[in-house]
């Protein structure tokens, strides 16, 4: 070891001034750190909760069958009183685009494009609903699916000198064989009242299907 004393300015000894001190580290209370260990999670967003978070609300759908040509403003008035609670669907189009005399194959288009998805059929019956083959047709899908029945006398039908009406005769059968519901007097109620179609609709899908008559021969042609 040298006797010299150290000197800075010397070149066989160079000096160089010392680091700087760290920046102190913060410290947090043992408080906070309590807290900040307790406070819940926030959970992990996934597909799951964001659809859960949805409120959608859908429409029963319900199948309305009538005769367009004579019938059309009742089942306006009808789709407007019940907008709200239900969605309409009636096969209109379906009369349009098909060209086939394949009854069968019509009948299979009514079932799968129009009845599959509904609950129950309304057939607003009009003065000559009993003679139009495409209710026929409609009524024997909704048979053929096990679905509700209701038959809706609408105002403008005019009873014979006995007081009846001549119904549709599948939906005749089938009122008379208890799976049908029967409405003579009920078209004013039900406009002013919507909430009393939940009722029939309800009582008419809870009908036991062992009653159900469907074994009529379809109607070919109208009149």
């Amino acid at each position: 070891m040298s006797n010299y004393p150290f000197d800075p300015n010397s070149l066989l000894f160079p000096w160089y001034p010392p680091p700087p001190p760290p920046p102190p580290t913060p410290q947090r209370s043992p408080l906070a750190d309590l807290l900040a260990n307790i406070q819940p999670k926030p959970p992990t967003p996934s597909w799951d909760n964001v659809f859960a978070g949805l409120k959608i609300t859908l429409r029963p759908r319900i199948f309305v069958s009538y005769q367009h040509s004579s019938d059309q403003y009742y089942y306006n008035l009808f789709s407007q009183a019940f907008h709200d609670a239900y969605e309409t669907v009636y096969d209109n189009s379906l009369r349009d685009e098909i060209d086939s005399d394949d009854n069968d194959y019509i009948i299979q288009r009514i079932r799968d494009e129009f009845i599959t998805g509904t609950s129950c059929t309304v057939v607003l019956v009009g003065p000559t609903s009993y003679q139009r083959k495409y209710i026929d047709w409609e009524i024997k899908a909704t048979l053929d699916k096990q679905h509700g029945l209701i038959g809706l006398q609408l105002p403008n039908v005019v009873p014979n000198y006995r007081g009846m009406v001549t119904l549709p005769g599948r939906l005749n059968a089938n009122i008379n064989c208890g799976y049908a519901l029967w409405h003579e007097l009920i078209w004013q109620q039900l406009i002013a009242n919507p909430a009393l179609l939940k009722l029939h609709i309800a009582d008419a899908c809870s009908r036991p299907k062992y009653r159900i008559a469907n074994q009529h021969e379809i109607k070919k042609q109208n009149g």
